[in-house]
């Protein structure tokens, strides 16, 4: 009756590549360990004790290494779009990187 399964839908979205996927857990334990360490840097706040300063050290250091790992994936996604669209034979600052994607507003000649 025209229902449309995940599964189908994820079959024909495709697979992420190895660099995207691992770039993304990395940011993900990243990020779970930011925020651990935002909770500890919380309740050592209201107990008013020693662990204050370093926790808010350690988050600051898992704010910036989250925002490095988001970083990683937009530039893994950036290159994996890159690989797919040049040719094998020549990387894809060459002129001679293969058909690749045709340039903005080209539209092909009627025949």
């Amino acid at each position: 009756m025209g229902v449309t399964r995940r599964t189908d839908r994820a079959a024909r979205r495709g697979r992420l590549p190895d660099e995207v996927r691992s770039a993304a857990v990395r940011a993900w334990i990243s990020f779970s360990f930011t925020l651990v360490s935002v909770m500890v840097t919380l309740l050592a706040s209201l107990a008013d004790g020693w662990l204050f300063v370093p926790a808010v050290l350690v988050t600051a250091l898992g704010f910036f290494a989250s925002t490095w790992c988001l970083l990683e994936i937009w530039i893994a996604r950036q290159i994996a779009a890159q690989r797919v669209w040049s040719s094998d034979a020549h990387p894809a600052w060459t002129p001679q990187g293969g058909p690749g994607r045709p340039p903005r507003g080209h539209r092909p000649r009627p025949a």
